[in-house]
């Protein structure tokens, strides 16, 4: 049975690392949506996106204040404006948030931080953060990365844009295959904790056997696809691909 080494574990810290090409040596849940829906574009670069930009900002905010500091900002209505656009052109960044990007994302912090009884899960005694591992699930190599390590279990930082579509929206972004992963990884239950961007509402949901099943489901699906077309002993050529299914 693989166990990773310390140092292996210690580079998955940095998210340089993790995302990068020392990090793709693993399978990781963000590799689920590619290989079941569009497996041409696996392991193809990814363009960066606001949406990854405001959820690294979150969880920044409530796991890694420090780092949060470094984040730039630019107070305009829109990134099609002229003096947005002039800002990315004199910055390092190919996006940069806009100020109301970013002081939403702290009023969901807020929230979170001002209801007590919801976030003392968070900043409990003991808890570890951003914590990397990796571990052989169903034949192959796969990673995570939990947002909180607690003695009893894994707490995972979500926003939603509308929290009463929560249990929907888990299974279409895959956090069911997530949950699954990280169970496996970590060997504890996983709790999602929410938090609703337009209406501030809390949320803890803690998944039913189904929906781990369903996320394990998914993991095996993912893999046959991956053996298919990416495996070393693989002969099928991924442009052959095509979608064949019962309507």
């Amino acid at each position: 049975m693989y166990e990773p080494t310390k140092e292996v574990l210690d580079r998955l810290r940095d998210d340089e690392q993790y995302y990068g090409a020392f990090g793709k040596q693993y399978l990781s849940n963000s590799d689920i949506g590619t290989l079941l829906k569009n497996p041409k574009d696996f392991r193809k670069p990814q363009e960066d996106n606001p949406n990854f930009h405001k959820g690294r900002y979150f969880h920044h905010l409530i796991l890694e204040p420090e780092k949060a500091m470094d984040t730039e900002f630019i107070d305009v209505g829109s990134r099609n404006t002229k003096l947005y656009k002039d800002k990315v052109a004199e910055s390092s960044q190919d996006i940069i948030m806009l100020e109301k990007e970013g002081q939403e994302i702290r009023d969901c912090v807020s929230s979170m931080m001002e209801n007590f009884s919801f976030f003392d899960g968070v900043r409990q005694e003991g808890n570890e953060y951003e914590v990397p591992a990796i571990k052989e699930i169903q034949g192959m190599l796969w990673k995570g990365k939990a947002d909180i390590v607690c003695t009893d279990k894994l707490i995972d930082l979500k926003t939603t844009g509308n929290i009463a579509d929560f249990k929907w929206s888990a299974r279409k972004y895959n956090y069911d295959s997530q949950c699954y992963i990280y169970q496996e990884l970590f060997g504890k239950p996983l709790v999602f904790y929410v938090v609703d961007k337009t209406s501030k509402m809390l949320g803890i949901y803690h998944p039913s056997e189904d929906f781990v099943e369903r996320g394990k489901n998914k993991v095996t699906e993912a893999i046959e696809v991956y053996k298919k077309f990416f495996d070393k002993e693989s002969t099928l050529n991924i442009d052959e691909y095509f979608v064949n299914e019962m309507l």
